[in-house]
């Protein structure tokens, strides 16, 4: 599906399929994976600490990891452009279903 079908998409159950289709390289997903894990600990420790550059670093980590992922290995522009909420989503649902064995790490 090319990034114009993706203004034909009107749930995110319909979005979610495209949005795997977006991470079939592995490294991609890994690096989606390390950014998402790295991002959660920079949240436990902005509210350890109360710091918020913690949450700069979390936003940093979560979306650079991916972006190089999708700009290095998938050569595809992140749907996080188009749709940030959905992508925001994605990522999460994909994050436990790599956690979960669903999708291979």
């Amino acid at each position: 599906m090319a990034h114009d079908a993706l203004a034909s998409i009107s749930s995110f159950a319909e979005f979610y399929p495209f949005y795997l289709g977006e991470h079939r390289h592995r490294t991609c997903r890994r690096l989606h994976f390390l950014g998402s894990t790295l991002a959660l600990l920079c949240l436990g420790t902005l509210l350890v600490t109360g710091q918020p550059l913690w949450l700069l670093a979390g936003l940093l980590c979560g979306y650079g990891f991916a972006w190089i992922g999708h700009f290095g290995f998938e050569k595809n522009k992140p749907a996080s452009f188009r749709r940030p909420l959905w992508s925001f989503m994605g990522d999460w649902r994909m994050y436990w279903e790599i956690w979960t064995g669903r999708i291979p790490f």
